[in-house]
């Protein structure tokens, strides 16, 4: 090997090893590595920031965008409770759940596609009185499997794509994936279900801080409209569609005050008063299609102006104490609402407007983004840690799906390529509102561009300086001993031991030009051998850090390092077993 050969071989394994320590971020260790490239002199000046305007990136971004924009809009959740309303036994919530996530997956960039489902699994979780973790894993899992179904399901299936078209002048297309990847994630699919024993059962150790912030008896109000799906049902059936802890205290019918008897049948301009944590409210109102009391919505109409709803704490010497929204005025006199209160120790039995401020109350308010700062420092009262707080915001249905499969339309009938349909799928979510603008850049995942970016000329070094080559020959003399089987097997094994220690993505950058060159040496086509590649660094089940989608369970799932071979050293070994002989059916060696 040359001496820049021997460096890019060490920088890379230098690398590795940073991420395999831990201790410093996986951007971090990315942003390093690429000034450390090109120190040495393997990554030339010109070509060190080239990751940043490649493709890769942008449409990693945009599927995130795109992701968040269903997963907030709450139809999957919807859809899921409604078909399963009454599904108690633990082995059919994982089938759903896993079965959902993996199809999900598919479509949708797999991190999105669990991130949509994670809130679901905590609510069987609690219908069936076990832990998270028994379903988290096998959904991360699953979501691994999923993405190797089309060539947007994952980052390593885009990769390959493009580095087969640069290779052969022909990409692979959006369902060349679909044979074997559907395959392995049926099999995959059986195993969890059946062999979701070996989770173990663990406890989350570390709280989020909406945990810490914990308060479940806000009061809320809202209006039977002649649109509800309320309408006509009892109180029974209202508050049964939501998971979390709610009921009705009251309603209002008229000038009357009524009990909330279970069997008491809705009609039209019933005005009920629901006590609940924030979500269940916000279940119980989108589910039922109540409407807010609060029926007069402030317009955004500033250019940079969103619809927001935050929670703040009325504190000593607040002009609020003493007075109750009405005799405020609120939205009136500030273009603000007040959507519901929380008092601690004290069930609250008025309507909204009419409950005098004390002390210590815990206020959800809704305004304008750019308003509500000067509304509450002019209340004087103290805002929450920031915290998603869905209540009173406009779902707008089956929009956010309605972008997806457009999106995916097109790209599937080759009418435009995957990072114009999907930047163009994340810019439609913005405009039609399913994802406001100040959740884009947190929903876009900042330190997962950086590392992608900054990886992809660090990973082309192995390529330009010829060191890739190198290996690929003498794999070759090792593989020229082995069955054609074995060859395959080879590269998939090494991807798949690769990825834990490098970004998925980072493999196949790393891996692909070695497998091409390694087919090419034995005289085979290199397609079998690009598939194997990208199957291999999408199928990390040995590790919380080879895959985001393991990192994101690892803490709501309370899991240990440990804990991810139990399940994932077997599964592996499936995964192996079944894609050799699918990958030699379906592209041909010869």
């Amino acid at each position: 090997m040359t001496p820049q050969q021997i460096l890019a071989v060490i920088v890379i394994g230098l690398m590795m090893a940073a991420f395999v320590w831990g201790r410093f971020r996986y951007d971090i260790v990315a942003a390093c590595s690429l000034l450390l490239a090109v120190t040495v002199g393997v990554v030339p000046f010109d070509a060190a920031f080239k990751g940043f305007s490649d493709e890769i990136v942008i449409i990693v971004a945009s599927a995130l965008v795109v992701s968040a924009g269903v997963a907030r809009s709450g139809l999957m959740e919807t859809v899921i409770q409604r078909l399963t309303p009454k599904l108690t036994s633990v082995r059919g919530q994982l089938a759903v759940l896993v079965i959902t996530v993996t199809v999900l997956s598919a479509f949708v960039k797999n991190i999105g596609a669990l991130a949509i489902m994670i809130p679901i699994a905590f609510q069987f979780a609690k219908r069936s009185n076990v832990s998270p973790s028994v379903f988290l894993m096998p959904m991360a899992f699953g979501s691994l499997l999923g993405g190797l179904m089309t060539q947007i399901g994952t980052s390593p299936n885009i990769v390959v794509s493009r580095i087969r078209g640069e290779m052969t002048g022909q990409s692979f297309t959006m369902f060349d994936f679909t044979p074997v990847g559907a395959t392995l994630a049926v099999v995959g699919i059986v195993f969890l279900i059946l062999f979701y024993w070996l989770v173990p059962a663990r406890t989350r150790e570390t709280a989020s801080m909406d945990d810490a912030i914990e308060i479940n008896n806000y009061v809320s109000e809202a209006r039977v409209s002649k649109e509800s799906s309320a309408l006509g049902k009892t109180v029974a059936h209202l508050v049964k569609s939501a998971e979390g802890d709610a009921k009705v205290t009251s309603i209002v019918r008229g000038d009357r005050h009524m009990p909330p008897l279970p069997d008491a049948i809705l009609r039209e301009n019933d005005v009920l008063l629901i006590e609940g944590d924030p979500k269940a409210l916000d279940q119980i109102i989108n589910q039922g299609k109540l409407v807010l009391s609060a029926e007069r919505k402030p317009s955004a109409d500033e250019s940079s102006a969103e619809i927001d709803a935050i929670e703040a704490v009325v504190v000593d010497g607040s002009p609020l104490i003493g007075l109750s929204a009405r005799q405020l005025a609120l939205f009136d006199r500030f273009d603000v609402n007040l959507l519901a209160i929380s008092r601690q120790g004290e069930r609250i039995k008025e309507r909204l407007g009419e409950i005098v401020f004390r002390l210590g109350d815990v206020i959800v308010l809704q305004g304008k983004d750019t308003n509500l700062p000067n509304v509450l420092r002019e209340f004087g009262c103290l805002p929450l840690a920031r915290r998603s707080i869905l209540l009173g915001s406009f779902r707008r249905g089956l929009i956010p799906l309605v972008i997806l499969i457009i999106a995916m339309g097109t790209t599937a009938l080759g009418m435009l390529p995957v990072s114009i349909a999907f930047f163009a799928a994340a810019v439609a979510m913005v405009l039609f509102r399913t994802i406001p603008v100040r959740e884009v850049y947190s929903a876009v995942n900042g330190p997962i561009l950086v590392m992608l970016a900054t990886l992809i000329p660090v990973s082309d070094a192995l390529r330009t300086t010829g060191a890739s080559d190198v290996i690929a020959k003498w794999l070759t003399v090792f593989g020229h001993e082995l069955p054609p089987y074995g060859a395959l097997a080879l590269i998939l094994i090494t991807a798949m031991a690769v990825t834990p220690f490098l970004n998925n993505a980072a493999t196949v950058l790393v891996m692909a030009p070695i497998a091409t060159s390694f087919a090419t040496g034995l005289g085979f086509r290199p397609d079998a051998f690009l598939m194997a590649v990208a199957i291999g660094a999408g199928c990390d089940f040995l590790t919380p850090i080879g895959h985001q989608c393991n990192t994101l369970v690892m803490g709501p799932g309370g899991y240990k390092f440990s804990d991810y071979p139990r399940l994932g050293l077997p599964l592996s070994a499936i995964i192996v077993l079944a894609a050799i002989p699918a990958l030699l059916y379906f592209w041909p060696l010869n």
